[in-house]
């Protein structure tokens, strides 16, 4: 059995995650990118891992989108997301809150039809290994 620890951006939550993850997907959808203000959103799923909050738990908050199955679980403090357990059990974690490296590749895209604009050609772009001079 595998375990992942994981933490927000200041440090006020910390969680461990014990099981696999079934599903890791890169969601494109309109919602996804509100919710990240990025072009998608990285996220695992197992309906079998345990998540328990080794500290913080009282600053994490859940929203739904009203009207859909969107939800965001985030830290009070700093905003970072956090794992959620959504209907019928679905553990979903957001690749990057987890301090334990993940070996799973991204199972697939998804909502590509929504992707944004400027996602095309991102190969040609310049690239640094830390901020530009």
């Amino acid at each position: 059995m595998t375990n992942y620890s994981g933490s927000c951006l200041c440090g006020a939550v910390s969680f461990t995650i014990t099981g696999e993850f079934d599903r890791f997907y890169l969601c494109h959808c309109q919602h996804c990118q509100k919710d990240t203000g990025s072009a998608y959103a990285a996220n695992l799923f197992s309906y079998t891992a345990e998540l328990v909050w080794q500290s913080g738990a009282e600053a994490v908050t859940s929203f739904t989108l009203p009207g859909t199955r969107h939800n965001k679980s985030f830290c009070q403090r700093c905003g970072s997301a956090l794992p959620c357990t959504q209907s019928a059990g679905l553990l979903v974690v957001p690749a990057g809150c987890l301090d334990t490296d993940i070996t799973m590749l991204p199972t697939a895209h998804l909502f590509l039809s929504s992707k944004a604009t400027w996602e095309e050609g991102l190969e040609e772009v310049a690239k640094f290994d830390g901020l530009p001079d």
